[in-house]
């Protein structure tokens, strides 16, 4: 068994908003008020980032159209004691998608971490 961080992409609707900044501010909000209310705070929520396709660099996934915005978010949650990179990466989107239900979510990088010095004193003995 293993542990993971799975990070997964979401797609949040925010309506009446006339700035991008405000539309980010509210998706990253109301992600993190749902995902308290259910006992979740252990999902870290921030904006996530889409890569120009022009330049290269990095800038913030939000885009307003008609005062609406699709802003893609990221949420990482560390997953314990997982069979395999698949395993977490369904243990994540159970515990995450059943707090933000009709949230489009897409596993996007899972990532196997080190087990703290603890956990390997504790299998030695």
């Amino acid at each position: 068994m293993s542990n993971y961080l799975v990070a997964m992409e979401a797609a949040w609707l925010v309506r009446d908003v006339d700035d991008i900044d405000d539309a980010i501010g509210v998706a990253v909000s109301e992600a993190g008020k749902r995902l308290n209310d259910q006992d979740k705070e252990y999902v870290e929520v921030e904006v996530g980032a889409t890569t120009c396709p022009a330049c290269g660099e990095p800038f913030d996934s939000a885009f307003i159209a008609a005062n609406t915005a699709l802003v893609g978010l990221l949420l990482e949650i560390d997953v314990f004691n997982a069979d395999s990179e698949e395993h977490a990466s369904r243990i994540a989107k159970s515990e995450v998608g059943g707090a933000l239900r009709d949230v489009p979510l897409s596993v996007i990088e899972v990532v196997e971490t080190e087990e703290d010095a603890h956990e390997r004193d504790d299998r030695d003995e």
